[in-house]
């Protein structure tokens, strides 16, 4: 019966989000001590002959790091889209799977910026 309790911890918030061929999962884990952490997955779904597999890549991120994490992501996103690509229009990359006839596929050119990270 404590093994249940331990699931049910371990479910307290999740948020998935689609980009393209990836997926990316970020959790809100505890512990048995009852502390918190973050699990940050990139899942990216493989064809294989006999069908397909996912390969997993999974980030821990503990309480005392938050912020410090945040602020880098911040920072370095910021940097991406404020100096190295500050003619590219980031908004028309939101909430792309939500548009009609979307397919999780990304339909432009070869020389086009890859799309599938999407930044708020």
């Amino acid at each position: 019966m404590e093994e249940n309790n331990n699931n049910e911890r371990d479910e307290i918030f999740s948020e998935r989000v689609r980009a393209g061929k990836r997926t990316y999962f970020f959790d809100v884990k505890a512990t048995r001590s009852n502390d918190y952490y973050l699990t940050i997955t990139e899942s990216k779904r493989r064809y294989k002959e006999d069908g397909f597999t996912y390969e997993k890549h999974k980030i821990f991120l503990y309480k005392e790091d938050f912020n410090k994490f945040v602020d880098a992501l911040h920072s370095t996103v910021n940097h991406v889209k404020e100096e190295l690509l500050p003619e590219v229009d980031f908004t028309q990359f939101e909430r792309l799977e939500d548009s009609p006839g979307y397919n999780g596929q990304h339909n432009g050119s070869a020389n086009e910026i890859d799309t599938e990270l999407k930044w708020d």
